[in-house]
């Protein structure tokens, strides 16, 4: 940061006032400052508000997964009914893949102008219609075209659920704690991908096996959850009549917004500045198709590798994919921890030692031979996963941190969108055409080589960040932890 930038007083107060024009209808739009609570009334209300919108986008977030794919639930029943192929099932969950990491850049450039409050739910609730159109239209079933389109629509409103929340997180929690309230709020995903198949199960229960149900009882349960998002989030403090957390919890950004530069600057043009031009974001985008490729290469091919390559059932399969996804909440929750209270807010350094975690357990998986106890194997693939949830978190950390707040979401879906439509489609077809072509052996010995490259990819990173970190120190006077909550 150049040593003649705007005072964080000054540019938390004109970035609040002083928004870039927005397309939306003005309620949807992000609410304008309210008078100043007294400071007895800040200090009583400020807690209880934090608390209660991050429960709020922590219960949005996790409703999306009730309703984001759930064709992967059932397809066996489809399979056995004749009603689809596999590579009509394919063909449906690639849509929603791309839909999905598009929408999160798209969505994201909106969500930066919109009103949090408003913005998750609408995103849930039209997620939650496009699933009840699956269960109960005959004719969207009847066609894989029709059946991948709405799937596709389904897909894109999916992408208004992670924006709006890395919005809140960033006016409501500031940059010390950021680290560890963002681990807790990213296990939102696994609690929602444990409650789809309950509710999937569920409704497979009460409806005799009717698959329809897969798709409408997790789809009601979206809707409730959408009201109670709604009821809960409050877009940003000022706009409740409290400080900006900066103020409250006297922890500056890393990055502040220039108030001319919001003033006399198209959003687009803000955006291709501080986004798609920015090196450290582009690095960041680069780096989360690899940790992307990871994620789905290992987790996705669980169950075919160990079949396949040590002989191990499906059941066996799934349960170490199951145990891959569980394990995230762990890695997740302690690469939030190390962050903030290790490394001091230094992500890229805990990105890195994350990842190398990564690369010592793939190999371990990648070169254990066939008679490798069964268990054995597990505790591979739960290491695998604690490690690997941590770097996905943390790179959309960094957006956030790492850019302008009013750009901040519309940075971390940036990053998104390479990580989903690059990263996941290597990953699928990708991996799938190397493992036809040259075997497991070439197939891990890339994703070893994926590791590496998010390595390089976040050294160079590092510098940028430890200037911001140094800036931030600065301004805040202290490396003292603030201790309000």
């Amino acid at each position: 940061m150049p040593p003649d930038a705007p005072s964080p007083q000054t540019t938390v107060a004109a970035t609040a006032a002083a928004r870039p024009m927005s397309p939306l209808p003005r309620w949807m739009a992000a609410p304008s400052p309210a008078p100043r609570l007294p400071e007895d009334e800040v200090q009583r209300r400020y807690p209880r508000l934090r608390l209660q919108v991050f429960i709020g986008i922590f219960l949005g977030y996790a409703g999306f997964y009730l309703i984001r794919n759930n064709i992967s639930l059932i397809a066996p029943l489809l399979l056995e009914q004749g009603t689809i192929n596999t590579v009509g099932i394919g063909i449906i969950g690639n849509a929603v893949l791309l839909a999905y990491g598009f929408s999160k850049f798209f969505s994201a450039t909106i969500s930066d102008r919109s009103n949090a409050r408003y913005f998750l739910p609408i995103g849930l609730a039209l997620s939650a219609v496009a699933n009840l159109v699956v269960a109960f239209v005959p004719a969207v079933s009847a066609s894989v075209a029709l059946f991948a389109t709405v799937m596709f629509l389904n897909g894109w409103v999916q992408g208004m659920g992670w924006p709006p929340c890395g919005r809140v997180l960033v006016h409501w929690f500031s940059t010390k704690e950021r680290g560890w309230k963002t681990a807790i709020w990213n296990t939102a995903h696994n609690v929602g991908g444990m409650g789809v198949g309950a509710l999937a199960a569920l409704g497979l229960a009460i409806t005799g096996g009717s698959w329809q149900s897969a798709f409408w009882v997790p789809a009601v349960g979206a809707l409730v959850v959408a009201v109670l998002a709604f009821v809960m989030v409050r877009d940003r403090p000022e706009a409740v009549g409290l400080p900006p957390i900066e103020e409250y919890r006297d922890d500056p950004a890393k990055v502040e917004a220039d108030a001319s530069e919001l003033e006399g600057s198209s959003y687009w043009g803000i955006v291709v500045k501080h986004v798609l031009l920015n090196p450290t974001m582009v690095f960041l985008a680069l780096a989360n198709v690899f940790i992307y490729s990871l994620r789905y290469g290992v987790l996705s091919w669980a169950p075919t590798y160990l079949a396949e390559h040590h002989g191990m059932s499906l059941a066996q399969g799934i349960a170490g994919f199951s145990l891959f996804e569980l394990a995230g909440i762990f890695g997740t929750l302690a690469c939030g921890w190390v962050s903030d209270k290790v490394f001091r807010g230094n992500r890229s350094w805990t990105g890195i030692t994350f990842m190398v975690g990564v690369g010592v357990f793939l190999v371990a998986y990648w070169l254990a031979p066939v008679g490798t106890p069964y268990w054995l194997l597990m505790v591979f693939l739960f290491f695998i996963g604690a490690f690997i949830y941590g770097p996905v978190m943390i790179i959309g950390l960094q957006a956030l941190d790492m850019s302008a707040r009013h750009v901040a979401g519309t940075a971390a879906g940036f990053t998104g969108l390479f990580g989903y439509v690059f990263g996941a489609t290597l990953a699928s077809t990708g991996v799938g055409w190397v493992v036809h072509e040259f075997g497991w052996g070439a197939t891990y010995g890339l994703l070893t080589l994926s590791v590496v490259l998010t390595v390089v990819l976040l050294l160079f990173v590092l510098p940028r960040e430890r200037q911001l970190m140094a800036h931030h120190r600065s301004l805040s006077g202290s490396d003292a932890q603030d201790t309000r909550s």
